[in-house]
């Protein structure tokens, strides 16, 4: 299947994308370095990590203050990225390598993130990591124009 393709629910990448924020949120939660949670992953193997997994963390890893800064300016007035639940931070981290630095449609990265979110974070983290991801696809499509 194409990066531009919807994914299914399920698929190689979704769950490469869940395990990617499972070790990230792991990371952050824990105060560890990044390739130190992946490392100790990769070694364990138990689930194996998926290459594409291990790209998304580190590419998150190296890009984290960019990253930041490019939610910090696409939030709502009086928000700040430390006000955002842990889980909804880095799946827009995640969201914005993936726009940033892969040829997947911004669609299918939107449509993911938002679905994860659903699935592990509050009621209302869909609608606010939609409003979010979808500023932040704007600007990039506007300066890539």
């Amino acid at each position: 299947m194409s990066d531009t393709q919807p994914t299914k629910r399920g698929s190689t990448r979704t769950k490469a994308r869940k395990r990617a924020l499972d070790l990230l949120f792991e990371a952050e939660l824990r105060e560890l370095a990044v390739a130190d949670v992946l490392a100790a992953h990769t070694e364990r193997a138990e689930p194996p990590v998926r290459p594409f997994t291990a790209t998304l963390v580190t590419g998150v890893a190296e890009n984290r203050e960019e990253f930041d800064a490019m939610i910090s300016a696409h939030l709502p007035s009086g928000w700040t990225i430390d006000r955002m639940p842990r889980v909804d931070r880095n799946l827009a981290r995640l969201a914005i390598y993936e726009l940033t630095r892969t040829d997947t449609d911004a669609a299918v990265v939107l449509a993911e993130a938002v679905a994860l979110a659903g699935d592990l974070s509050t009621d209302e983290s869909p609608a606010f990591l939609n409003g979010v991801l979808g500023s932040v696809s704007r600007s990039l499509s506007s300066t890539a124009s």
